[in-house]
């Protein structure tokens, strides 16, 4: 089995290697091809992954190169993880919608719509390129935001998986918490990528039983503080909303957090450049505690999770992931992009069936898929007028002043990753 991370010179990698290593039995990688056009920093990486590879007695092979039709030929599954226009980039996204008063961040409101204009025609070009050189590969998505990008795909006729890790941290919490092995735990998850709801834990499966409540009394203080939430909001809620709804349940708070502290952005620029000097190290041979720090927690095992599933070996039989919607949440539109429980398999995830969804839920998740559905216009079309129809239908954003200087930020700060501006 071969497989090729696209963006595989990211310090996020280690962490996907060690858990190709650690999980070969789940699913045995043959050859891991590790396509960056960053050569210093492909280089540190790809010596560190064939460490750990070697520390861990895998049979393996692991190859690096800048050349992408090299990596992707004969491919099984293509991993997309990368980050147009880097860390620097990601710091703008961060920093100029407070200007308006609106949540800075890389994923949602106008720095995700930022990152989703940038990264949306590249996307499509790598993918275009693995259909043109290997059609029959698979191309999982961790690139965010994961909604738009994986839209983008399947719109394109890819054959394509988005991924997150937020639901995989949740079943880990959670397992700890009661005391079981991950594997008998089985989130209700339901939402969009980086706006979804936990409203059932089960235990043993899909009919398991709802421990949900029995966490949320014995142990609603600790998720209520990992959530940066007050705990009577999740008793009135009654479910375990994602880390990312504070932006949207406390923005005005967020934001003065946002504008007294250092981007996050910068953070892991910091953390970055400590983590490739740990790399260069040719003494280290495991992932450093330090990358814990760098986000993306549990990602290899996701990963693995759905590459064995996708590639028929042996992955869990339900998986959290992003895919078209297809009637399963029937107030949204059936070429959405949604993040729930699916059966995979070869042919790909085919959604569970969800419970009626609370109208507070409910609401938020249609008025962001109308957003999402602008955004991925703006990002195939360009032009001002469709950037600012995208930020005016933003919840975080809505009103027109906002969104028409939102837009001419937007537009200044990336010009250079934007074709039509």
């Amino acid at each position: 089995m071969k497989l090729t991370v696209v963006g595989g010179g990211s310090t996020y990698t280690p962490e996907l290697v060690d858990g190709f290593a650690r999980l070969r039995d789940t699913l045995p990688v043959e050859e891991l091809v590790l396509v960056d056009p960053a050569a210093d920093r492909l280089e540190l990486v790809g010596g560190l992954a064939r460490r750990i590879f070697a520390r861990q007695d895998h049979p393996g092979r692991i190859v690096t190169t800048s050349v992408l039709e090299e990596g992707i030929e004969g491919a099984d599954a293509v991993l997309l993880q990368l980050r147009v226009g880097g860390q620097a980039a990601r710091e703008q996204d961060e920093t100029w919608p407070l200007d308006c008063g609106c949540v800075g961040q890389e994923t949602t409101g106008a720095g995700g719509l930022a990152k989703a204009l940038r990264t949306v025609p590249v996307v499509l070009d790598i993918a275009e390129r693995v259909r043109r050189t290997n059609p029959d590969a698979w191309i999982i998505d961790f690139t965010n935001p994961v909604g738009i990008v994986t839209r983008a795909l399947l719109e394109a006729g890819h054959k394509a998986v988005g991924l997150c890790n937020v639901a995989i941290g949740f079943q880990r919490k959670f397992a700890g918490m009661l005391g079981v092995t991950p594997g008998e735990v089985h989130l209700d998850h339901v939402g969009l990528n980086h706006l979804t709801w936990e409203t059932a834990v089960r235990l043993g499966g899909p009919e398991g039983e709802d421990v949900l409540p029995r966490l949320l009394s014995e142990y609603g203080d600790t998720i209520a503080a990992d959530l940066h939430l007050p705990r009577p909001l999740l008793d009135r809620l009654g479910v375990v909303p994602s880390y990312y709804l504070r932006y949207y349940y406390a923005h005005d708070e967020v934001v003065r957090e946002l504008k007294t502290k250092p981007s996050r952005a910068a953070e892991v620029a910091a953390m970055e450049r400590q983590l490739l000097e740990m790399y260069a190290d040719p003494a280290l041979d495991e992932k450093p505690d330090l990358l814990a720090k760098r986000g993306g927690a549990y990602y290899s095992e996701a990963a693995v999770d759905l590459a064995a599933g996708l590639l028929g070996g042996g992955g869990s039989p339900y998986q959290v992931v992003n895919t078209h919607n297809r009637g399963t949440l029937p107030f949204l539109p059936p070429d959405a992009v949604i993040e729930v429980q699916a059966a995979v398999g070869q042919k790909g995830a085919t959604p569970l069936s969800v419970p009626a969804v609370d109208p507070l839920y409910a609401g938020l998740m249609a008025q962001v898929t109308a957003y999402e559905e602008l955004a991925l216009d703006a990002a195939l079309r360009g032009g001002r007028d469709r950037v600012f129809r995208t930020l005016l239908a933003h919840p975080l954003i809505g009103q027109y002043e906002y969104a028409d200087t939102l837009t001419d930020q937007l537009i200044a700060h990336n010009r250079e990753h934007l074709a039509w501006a």
